[in-house]
Parts: C-alpha cells; structure tokens; sequence
C-alpha cells in the first residue's frame, strides 16, 4: 500500500512538474518562420491603432506577428526600439525589426520586420505591404536602424524582462 502511494504521489509530481515546464517555454519559432508568418497578412488593410488582420497600424502588426511565436514587445514603435539587440544594416537577417524616423511625426515614428535581399513588410497607410530599405525613395532615407528581439519578453512598463540568446 505504502509503495502505491509513494507511485501516485510521485507520478502527480512529475506530472506538474511537466506542465510548468511546458507552460513557461521559449518560443520555437525561427527568424524565418516569424518574416514567413509576416507575409501572411500582405494586404491586410491599415487601421490607426489597429492590432489584429481587420486593420494594424505599424506597431499593432510587429506585436501581433511576434505575439505568434510567444514574443512579447511593447505597443509603440518607440517601445519597439528600445528591447533586444541592435543590428547592424548590413547584419540584418529575416525576423529582424526595421525602424524609421521622422514619417509622420519627429522621431522614431515606424518599424516593420526585415524580410531578406533589402526588403521588409509593415503596415502602412494603404495595408501591410512590401518594400526595399536601399531603393525606396520615401523610407531608405528614413531608416533609423534595427534591432533583433527573438525570445524578447517585456514587461507593462516596456521594459526588457529577459532577453535569451540571439
């Protein structure tokens, strides 16, 4: 009796043990598979404030996107900018945060997810759309830099809680 009860008492603790374990994950989600899900949304219309398929702003699609892959950000491009790692412009690689300033107000003002060969994809006015950071007459000047923020969690004050290696 008293060797059955150790079996149950040792089979419920394995069994929470593994539930916490699988509850407190990091995301498995690849920079690839983060730039493929982006592309997901390609023609997804623009809505100020937006944070779901039905309309995004900028920053509502960046949080959206990573919120997929388990991948808290803060809600702001400005917010956007200030958790994981800076990048340099000829180190990007797919899955990284692009940032532009002064679009339509001073300052860091939009961000949109690096896709490879000089093209990203955000939310813009007319829809989540595609462009190129060296060719675009409108944003390549505006580039302000990148950052890379894979397993990023961040708490309500937007700032860094952990970030896991890059």
């Amino acid at each position: 009796m008293k060797k059955r009860f150790m079996q149950i008492l040792m089979a419920v603790f394995l069994t929470s043990t593994l539930s916490f374990i699988s509850s407190n994950k990091v995301s498995a989600a690849t920079p690839d598979e983060i730039a493929t899900y982006a592309e997901k949304f390609y023609g997804a219309p623009y809505k100020f404030g937006g944070t779901t398929p039905s309309g995004f702003d900028c920053s509502g699609y960046i949080r959206y996107v990573f919120n997929n892959s388990d991948i808290s950000l803060p809600r702001t491009s400005v917010d956007q900018f200030k958790v994981g790692t800076t990048v340099s412009k000829d180190e990007l690689e797919p899955g990284d945060l692009v940032f532009f300033e002064n679009t339509y107000k001073k300052g860091i003002s939009h961000t949109g997810i690096y896709l490879g060969n000089d093209e990203f994809i955000s939310a813009k006015s007319r829809g989540v759309l595609k462009a190129n950071l060296k060719t675009d007459s409108y944003w390549a000047p505006k580039y302000a830099g990148a950052r890379r923020v894979s397993n990023v969690a961040v708490a309500f004050d937007s700032k860094p809680v952990k970030s896991i290696a890059q």
